[in-house]
């Protein structure tokens, strides 16, 4: 049986006892709702895989309650510090080498001799990180390859019954996954486009993010080439939906959508967009009908959606 845990003053301190004694517990990040064990605990950690039916090759992200406990963990540098100053707490996740005595479980960072970090904006999560005491292992609190939760409802749908507790916050404000940057290499690098527009963390850096080649092995989480998949065929830069097609549209449209069709955003706002993205899926895909998904544009945050929307459409 899965506890919901609402915000009484009990239920943060509870779920981090959960935690601390090698329970799963969903929490609520300004992204998607995160699947937390123990970063610590491999045991703990084994089970998020098992319960996701995650690949172990997948590396996780550590969320850590601020900059000092990420600090214990990886070896920091200049560029960390820019962008942690500038961009934390938020959605960006940084890969920095570990540091020694880092006491996180191998299957974490699936063998590499990096870790990914980040310190989330939702002030629950940050509260319940700092109740924890050490780093919380947390990826999406969904089933591995399906859409990603933003709100609790979705995680109980994918998860209900097989964790310890939801810690109910709301919907994610954010709705899209932390962007990734890699940092420990000879110059910044992109691993993964999210919540966090490229072109922001680039002006801080001075500099051009360098683009990671999608056939080298994984480095950070959300990079199989299947991912955050309805069960519906999804088409995208769709103009208008075709046979018994569902819509999922963006922007001014040129014919109205139908009964049960969803628009991102009808002023074109891709910020409303991204928030919408996964809510919007799950919905379209309770109708059981295949998805058209309207063109969205490549900048932005645009970029982040698009790489979701092609990995949702990826033969699987």
């Amino acid at each position: 049986m899965t506890d919901t845990l609402h915000l009484t003053p009990n239920d943060v301190p509870h779920a981090a006892a959960l935690l601390r004694a090698g329970n799963l517990v969903a929490f609520a990040t300004e992204t998607v709702y995160g699947l937390g064990a123990d970063a610590r605990n491999g045991v703990a950690v084994a089970s998020i895989y098992a319960t996701k039916g995650r690949p172990s090759f997948n590396p996780l992200i550590a969320h850590v309650a601020n900059v000092a406990m990420a600090q214990e963990l990886v070896q920091w540098n200049d560029w960390a510090d820019a962008l942690a100053q500038a961009f934390w707490p938020g959605p960006l996740t940084l890969v920095l080498p570990l540091r020694e005595g880092h006491g996180v479980s191998e299957l974490v960072t699936a063998g590499l001799t990096t870790l990914a970090v980040r310190v989330p904006a939702q002030d629950t999560a940050r509260a319940l990180l700092t109740a924890v005491g050490g780093p919380v292992a947390a990826p999406s609190a969904n089933p591995s390859g399906k859409i990603s939760p933003t709100t609790a409802d979705h995680v109980t749908a994918g998860l209900g019954g097989k964790i310890a507790a939801i810690l109910d916050d709301g919907p994610c404000a954010v709705g899209l996954e932390s962007t990734i940057v890699g940092l420990a290499g000879p110059t910044p690098m992109l691993l993964r486009p999210g919540g966090l527009a490229q072109d922001k963390i680039e002006q801080v850096l001075g500099q051009t993010l360098a683009a990671r080649d999608t056939a080298d092995p994984l480095t950070a989480p959300g990079q199989l080439l299947s991912h955050y998949a309805p069960n519906a065929a999804v088409r995208l830069n769709a103009t208008s939906p075709v046979n018994d097609e569902v819509m999922l549209g963006f922007g001014a449209m040129s014919y109205d959508l139908k009964a049960g069709d969803l628009n991102l955003s009808p002023r074109g706002d891709l910020g409303e967009a991204a928030a919408n993205l996964f809510g919007y899926l799950h919905r379209l895909d309770m109708l059981g009908a295949p998805i058209a998904v309207a063109p969205i544009p490549q900048q932005g945050l645009g970029v982040a959606i698009n790489d979701r929307l092609h990995r949702a459409a990826a033969p699987r």
